[in-house]
């Protein structure tokens, strides 16, 4: 399968991105805010759900991306410690509100309610696989369990 790079630059551009990183698993403690570069950065390890059309879960494919916002002015964290490199978690969402327009917060939803929020300048986002690709151990499941 071909490399992924995905750009946001609005709310719009954002969804598409956020669909590509939904049931992605990393450490979100290990995000980091390069401060001085106004950049925030998070390795995580996504599901290639580009991939999983076909229904075939033996198909399936995990890809080592990272996901990087820049004009970042500020980062908060609930639930999530920075630095901390314990349990992985599941990141299920980025969202955008806007505060004062370009600018706003962008919140990164992990299961079990950890949030990562940036306050941001404007949307400038990336997400890049970086190459390594394996197959998925299982598709992700998102159907109620009532």
């Amino acid at each position: 399968m071909d490399l992924l790079r995905l750009a946001a630059l609005d709310a719009e551009d954002l969804a598409v991105l956020s669909a590509h990183v939904q049931d992605a698993v990393t450490r979100p403690g290990l995000g980091r805010w390069l401060k001085g570069d106004g950049r925030f950065v998070l390795p995580l390890n996504r599901f290639a759900w580009e991939g999983a059309v076909t229904g075939d879960a033996a198909t399936d494919e995990r890809h080592s991306a990272v996901l990087q916002f820049d004009r970042v002015t500020g980062v908060a964290a609930q639930g999530v410690h920075p630095g901390d490199t314990g349990p992985v978690s599941v990141l299920l969402a980025v969202t955008f509100a806007e505060t004062g327009a370009p600018g706003g917060i962008v919140t990164l939803h992990f299961a079990g309610g950890g949030r990562i929020r940036l306050t941001v300048e404007c949307i400038e986002a990336r997400l890049t696989d970086l190459g390594g690709a394996w197959t998925a151990r299982r598709r992700p499941d998102h159907r109620s369990a009532g």
